[in-house]
């Protein structure tokens, strides 16, 4: 771990120390002691045209965090500065990602396009300072003219417009008189610039798109490296925090603050981004899987954007955690994703109900048990947990178990059921397995056994000992439902990309299982997780349930190769 906060040490063991802040905590304090600013004013600025994934809830938590450490003020704005990719189903989306984190905007949500009018007023006022022009060059052309890492670039032939020119050429843009692409506004800066960024970089483009949010009221739209720090100087933040690939964009980002005259220009500061290990979070490749139907959208439980992670079952306290043991870095890495495994499981191991559910179901029928014949049993909702209290269980002749709980010629160290075998099942009785039925393809479809009256719940055990313990439901009242199992959408032994740049897909990412549970868990209602005894912990999907059919997502496994960091 690399500059963990003081939270992730204390949820690590560690000791902590007034002391160890990370880089951005330094500035910040620095910046504060020289009057550079007063107040600490953040801001999250997502562009609406995807939803949000595991690597957005670090920039979001971390901005609002910073906010929150030094009474600061926190903005959600939406970067909505290209009508092109942009949807108001992405905007509600983002909303409910952001607040379900826990990060509170108050009454302070903002748009780009609410600044439109500003920014024109802004490149007008370049223009007249002789710091942009009207150009014509076409796409291909103004990639010819940039030059590369190691040429400058060269001037474009209207770089030397009149202000007079160019300020009739924008109003012109303004007015819908070219077609897209026809002409572009550059900023005028230095074509021999060693940072690319630098060279003339386009502040407008001509689109004739509805937007989402100004409908058909603009034909000219501003690029995103123009608009977004005008929109951090109008809102008042002082402190620009972003991801690493921005760290060659300050320049620009700096000189668009500084040439409008911003009295209080707002700093930048990079930081590295969250990636995690055989997960795909490209908004490209999500997008991709969306649309060919491999995933039922943007919020398939096998995906890491935070409403299929809070779909799967995710709780916003695990993202938080998870956040916090990955700390804050100037060094790109890449996080094992078993950690955030980790997280949700030791987040739910207190809290959870651990109930029985049979998710390969076949029949055992306890042949000794009278026919007919019922009562009820007393199972501990968690061991760990007594708060939790009990819950009674139904148990008669006829029962549901684990397929894989059975075999007719097991292996050496198998201890579950097997001819001549007892085993122990769990808050009721011993039973001995007598044999099996199977059907004309040779699968077993009955398991015969009996039980021992003088072994309930844990009496009659003196001097007898059995090595198996297997879970159940009774027969009679069980619930049908669907339990839905996930792996990782990519093949991980393969690599994430094929070499054409596709996919390595895991053909077995999703396994959906009928199974049954226990008949308390009929009204479970959408969001509710349980652990369900030797197969996980699972959740009420928020898509597919029914009314007395539950959808059940597993959210984890109960197995983590996963070792916390001393």
């Amino acid at each position: 771990m690399t500059e963990n906060t003081n939270e992730a040490l204390k949820a690590a063991g560690g000791e902590t120390a007034a002391e160890s802040r990370n880089f951005i905590e330094q500035a910040i304090d620095k910046d504060l002691a020289e009057g550079v600013y007063t107040t600490v004013h953040t801001r999250f600025p997502p562009e609406p045209n995807g939803y949000l994934h595991i690597g957005h809830a670090k920039s979001i938590l971390l901005n609002y965090g910073l906010a929150q450490e030094y009474g600061g003020k926190f903005n959600l704005r939406f970067d909505d500065t290209n009508p092109t990719k942009e949807k108001s189903e992405f905007v509600e989306s983002i909303k409910a990602d952001v607040a379900w984190l826990g990060a509170d905007w108050e009454d302070r949500l903002f748009f780009a396009s609410d600044y439109f009018e500003e920014m024109y007023e802004v490149a007008v006022k370049l223009i007249r300072k002789g710091k942009a022009y009207v150009s014509d060059l076409t796409a291909e052309q103004m990639r010819e003219y940039r030059g590369t890492l190691t040429e400058p670039g060269k001037e474009d032939p209207n770089r030397n417009r009149s202000i007079e020119e160019n300020l009739d050429l924008f109003t012109r843009m303004k007015n819908g008189e070219f077609a897209d692409g026809e002409k572009t506004l550059r900023a005028k800066i230095d074509m021999a610039s060693s940072n690319i960024n630098m060279r003339d970089p386009i502040l407008y483009r001509v689109a004739h798109m509805a937007h989402q949010n100004t409908g058909d009221k603009w034909c000219i739209y501003p690029m995103y490296d123009f608009a977004h720090p005008i929109e951090d100087a109008i809102e008042g933040i002082t402190h620009s925090i972003c991801t690493l690939e921005f760290e060659d964009h300050r320049p620009l980002y700096d000189w668009v603050v500084r040439e409008a005259e911003y009295p209080h220009p707002p700093r930048q500061i990079e930081f590295a981004k969250l990636f995690l290990t055989n997960v795909v979070t490209g908004k490209r490749y999500i997008k991709k899987l969306v649309e060919e139907k491999i995933v039922d959208g943007w919020d398939d439980p096998r995906l890491v954007s935070i409403a299929a992670l809070r779909r799967r079952g995710y709780t916003p306290e695990s993202i938080r955690r998870f956040v916090e043991l990955c700390g804050i870095s100037k060094s790109q890495s890449s996080v094992d994703d078993a950690m955030l495994e980790y997280c949700i499981r030791e987040d739910l191991k207190p809290g959870c109900k651990r109930m029985m559910a049979v998710l390969h179901p076949v029949k055992l029928v306890i042949d000794n048990y009278p026919e007919g014949q019922t009562e009820e049993l007393t199972a501990e909702n968690n061991l760990e947990n007594p708060e939790l209290g009990t819950r009674p269980l139904t148990f008669g002749r006829e029962l549901w178990v684990e397929q894989d709980d059975f075999m007719e010629e097991p292996p050496k160290k198998y201890y579950r059921l097997f001819p001549g075998n007892e085993v122990r099942l769990m808050h009721a009785y011993f039973v001995k397995c007598t044999g099996c039925e199977k059907d004309e393809n040779g699968n077993v479809t009955v398991i015969h056994a009996t039980y021992d009256p003088e072994t309930k719940c844990g009496s009659g055990f003196a001097g007898r000992k059995v090595k198996g313990t297997i879970h159940w439901v009774y027969a009679g009242n069980a619930v049908p439902c669907t339990a839905r199992l996930y792996e990782n959408i990519i093949d991980e032994e393969k690599g994430v990309y094929n070499e054409d740049g596709s996919l390595n897909l895991n053909p077995n990412s999703l396994t959906v299982c009928e199974a049954y549970v226990e008949p308390a868990l009929a009204q479970a209602e959408v969001y509710d997780r349980f652990q369900f005894v030797r197969n996980g912990y699972f959740c009420v999907d928020s898509k597919d349930s029914e009314p007395g059919r539950p959808v059940f997502n597993r959210i984890v496994g109960l197995k983590s190769s996963f070792v916390l960091p001393k």
